[in-house]
This record gives C-alpha cells, sequence and structure tokens, in this order.
C-alpha cells in the first residue's frame, strides 16, 4: 500500500513559490557577482535574510538549489532531444542546441559549483548529457563522418570542456551566442568539414 499524495496546501504553494523567488534571485546576484552574500540574494528576492534560511541552511545548500533546477532542465531538454533517429552529423547539432540553453541560464555554475558541492556532485549532474554525446560521437566515428582516433568517451569529454570553455567566453563577456556556433564549432571539433557543420546548423533554423 502507497502513502496517498499530500495535497497542496495555500501554505505549500506559497513556500514553493517562494523557494523558486530565492533561486531565480540567486542565479541572477550569483551571475552578477559571485561573491554575493546570502543579504544581497534576499534582497533581489524581496524577502529577509531569515526566510532564505528558512528553505536554504547555507550557501552550499543554496548552489545545491540550483544545481539541482540546472540537472532538471538537462533532464528535460534530453527528453526532448530529437536526435536519436538522426544521423549523426545532425544528431551531434541538435544536441548542443538542446543543452546550450540550460548551460547558457546555468552558466554561474561553472564558478560556484565545483568549488562548493565538489566534482562528483558536478560529474552527477552531467553524467546523462556525457552518456548521449559519447553514444553520438560513436555512432559518428561507426559511420566514418566523425574522427577516430581518439575513442567516443574521451572524445565526448574533450567536447563537454570544449563547450563549457565557450560558456565561460560568454561568463566573461568574450562571446556571445544563442547555440548555433557552439554547434557548429562542436561538428568542426570532431572532424565535420566546416562548410557541412554550417550548413547542417542552418538547416536546423539557426
Amino acid at each position: 500500500m502507497t502513502d496517498a499524495p499530500v495535497a497542496d496546501t495555500p501554505a505549500r504553494v506559497r513556500a514553493r513559490l517562494t523557494r523558486a523567488r530565492i533561486l531565480e534571485a540567486a542565479r541572477r546576484e550569483l551571475g552578477r557577482d559571485p561573491d554575493s552574500s546570502l543579504g544581497d540574494i534576499a534582497e533581489a528576492a524581496g524577502v529577509v535574510r531569515r526566510t532564505v534560511y528558512g528553505h536554504f541552511d547555507g550557501r552550499a545548500a543554496l548552489v545545491a538549489g540550483l544545481v539541482e533546477d540546472a540537472a532538471q532542465a538537462l533532464r528535460r531538454a534530453l527528453g526532448t532531444w530529437e536526435g536519436r533517429e538522426a544521423d549523426a552529423v545532425t544528431a551531434l547539432a541538435r544536441f548542443v542546441l538542446a543543452v546550450w540553453p540550460v548551460g547558457d541560464r546555468y552558466r554561474m555554475l561553472l564558478r560556484l559549483a565545483p568549488q562548493d558541492l565538489g566534482a562528483e556532485k558536478v560529474a552527477e549532474v552531467l553524467a546523462p548529457a556525457r552518456e548521449t554525446a559519447a553514444a553520438v560521437i560513436g555512432r559518428g566515428q561507426r559511420a566514418g563522418v566523425f574522427r577516430t582516433a581518439v575513442p567516443a568517451g574521451p572524445m565526448s569529454r574533450a567536447l563537454e570542456g570544449y563547450l563549457l570553455g565557450l560558456l565561460e567566453c560568454v561568463n566573461g563577456g568574450t562571446w556571445a551566442d544563442d547555440g548555433g556556433g557552439a554547434a557548429v564549432a562542436a561538428l568542426v571539433a570532431v572532424g565535420v568539414d566546416r562548410d557541412r557543420a554550417v550548413a547542417c546548423v542552418r538547416g536546423l533554423g539557426r
């Protein structure tokens, strides 16, 4: 026998909305200044510090909340990814276009998550994307359209580092992209001719 779901009450709804407002304020403030205090975040969210502590017992817990939001967004993006039946070049382009908006929205975590949560948690969050990328790259290598000098697993990790590096450039204000440039760059990195890469991404509406 399973427990019946707990019914929503006005208090629970308000608590969820407040938590979401705090997380959104944290995303904005930490993106603006990684050293933003809980007081700064509380002010940006329109609540007092005590309210923040009512939902998160400190900075690490707040960052963990952002990481969980990012993980959920990444899972949703992969759930709607349309690359399973496509050729490997198109599949990889669609993969980058699907995950780039998530990375862009939560790019402040590139600076925060490793120091606040540790590399293992970051790896846990990225695992679904890593597995998907490795599978697509392996498919492209077997089809002869991607470079084969590096196995699919290490190649996917190298590509991950490349894309995270581009997000860091966005953080630093030296690059701006809606995902199309990143998709072209990813295809070229795995061995696709640049003209074909550009044509593929343009064909996907970018």
